[in-house]
């Protein structure tokens, strides 16, 4: 019993160690981030005497809500019209298509060169609709906008300078959030989305290191794709995969934080935990596909520890799920470790993974524009890093799946045609025709919390140390399972009612 109890607190020790160190690696992202954000900024190239011709890619799948607007602001774009190619990428099932190319007429009789492109399947999802678009692309310079994404009026004439610069394959965009203050799951999720694009992309540019396109709201330059093999679709997120093997053939890419494309966030935690799971699952198979030859590539060593850390960060998930199973059975079994509630590992890993991270987000907040005081971002910051933690469980399933397992199922993300003015309603039944499922992870993750509980109940007498852990998961689980849990019983009553398919 004494070896048992020796091993587990030895494995929770480097469940612990393993969190710390990605803790460090987000403190390290943000003191680069801080030495370098004073820097001028790279003059930007002036415009080119001769636009360059570019196709505009708009991959859609059921996007009846959303699709009018995206190609109304594309058909607004302030660009040659004679330089400029629009392609729909439609893979809908439903009047999506009908609407997409009756707004495509529309598009041609304004005398712009607007293409409607349907696939006999949907082999490859997105990846494979982009490919299938490249056949008959005229641009050498290619723009892709998801269906959420509204793209300013400005945005090629801002952008396409910079993919023009020697050496450029891609120039990505800051992602902005139209409707960030619907409710506090939108804030939440902009919290968290702002550390990566505020914080996270800014220290990767201005330092050398491996950036990452994020599949939306960037300009590729066509050679660039084509250099690195084209778009594949052997993982889920198949823009990081292109991302790396692009840079690995000699390209870079520019991050553009002064250009932003405001687009949509879930409105409903089903939605938003698909996209979290499906970036994570893809994260993964790019890791086990990319990373080897990352960490075998002639870059200078901190490039590639970058990358590979960032790579490997999608680890925090099942650290956590472990973290979180083993806390209480380590304390009753090794009680003699434990000091003021704290075991030794849990120190250091509460002194990087607590206030340096919330100050991170904060940090993240304010370079977005956020208004407030700091001690208000800070106070923001404490519930999007539960909310954060409340990913865990699902988070951590899709790492073993993209670890382990075969499957490429593309889960899409529900859009709703969101604005501030109109999400209330649609927060209340509105558009619930799109909504992904997840009533499995939802029981799942209150059946843990419900262990998480029952641990402090009888494992005798409490600290003071353990209290935050608990209310960390309780408020992330919580958040995600109970809302998980609503909208699908509304969408059962309603489908008892006829009123969904």
């Amino acid at each position: 019993m004494h070896a048992f109890a020796e091993m587990l607190f030895w494995i929770y020790t480097a469940v612990c160690a393993g969190l710390t160190v990605l803790g460090l690696y987000r403190l390290w992202i943000l003191f680069a981030w801080l030495r370098t954000r004073r820097r001028p900024a790279p003059a930007l190239p002036p415009p080119p005497r001769d636009w360059p011709r570019v196709t505009v890619q708009l991959p859609i799948y059921n996007e009846r809500f959303v699709a009018r607007r995206l190609l109304q602001a594309v058909a607004a774009l302030e660009y040659p019209a004679n330089r400029l190619q629009i392609q729909i990428l439609d893979d809908s099932t439903d009047r999506t298509a009908v609407l997409a190319r009756r707004l495509t007429r529309v598009l041609r009789a304004r005398g712009l060169d607007a293409d409607h492109i349907r696939r006999a399947n949907r082999q490859g999802y997105k990846a494979g609709a982009l490919a299938h678009g490249l056949r008959t692309a005229s641009g050498e310079l290619i723009a892709i906008f998801d269906a959420d994404f509204v793209p300013p009026r400005d945005f090629l004439q801002r952008i396409v300078p910079s993919v023009l610069e020697p050496g450029v394959g891609v120039v990505q965009a800051r992602w902005g959030h139209m409707n960030r203050e619907v409710s506090w799951f939108t804030r939440l999720q902009s919290i968290l989305l702002d550390g990566h694009f505020a914080i996270e992309q800014p220290a990767r540019d201005r330092n050398g290191w491996l950036l990452t396109f994020n599949g939306t709201a960037g300009v590729w330059r066509r050679a660039a794709i084509d250099a690195a093999g084209g778009w594949t679709s052997d993982t889920l997120t198949e823009d990081l995969d292109l991302s790396m093997r692009a840079q690995l053939a000699g390209w870079r890419i520019v991050y553009r934080a002064d250009v932003v494309v405001p687009a949509e966030l879930p409105v409903d935690s089903n939605s938003f935990r698909a996209q979290q799971r499906r970036w994570t699952k893809g994260g993964v198979q790019v890791a086990r596909k990319i990373l080897p030859q990352i960490l075998r590539a002639p870059l200078p060593w901190k490039v590639r520890a970058e990358a590979a850390i960032h790579l490997a960060s999608y680890a925090a998930y099942p650290l956590l799920i472990a973290l979180a199973l083993l806390r209480t059975p380590v304390r009753l079994l090794s009680p003699h470790h434990a000091w003021m509630g704290l075991l030794p590992g849990e120190l250091p890993l509460l002194a990087l993974g607590t206030l340096p991270l919330a100050v991170f987000y904060a940090i993240a907040q304010r370079t977005a524009g956020v208004q407030g005081s700091m001690r208000r971002l800070l106070r923001d910051a404490f519930p999007a890093m539960a909310l954060g933690a409340g990913l865990a469980l699902g988070n951590a399933l899709a790492v073993l799946e993209g670890l382990f397992g075969r499957g490429l199922v593309f889960e899409r993300t529900p859009k709703r045609g969101s604005t501030p003015t109109t999400d209330r309603a649609a927060l209340h039944g509105m558009h619930t025709l799109y909504r992904s499922p997840g009533t499995r992870t939802a029981i799942l993750e209150l059946v843990l919390l419900a262990y998480l509980i029952a641990c402090k109940i009888f494992a005798g007498r409490t600290r003071w140390g353990e209290f935050p852990f608990l209310f960390f998961f309780a408020y992330g689980l919580l958040a995600m399972a109970l809302p998980s849990l609503r909208e699908s019983w509304q969408d059962t009553r309603r489908r008892a009612a006829g009123a969904l398919p």
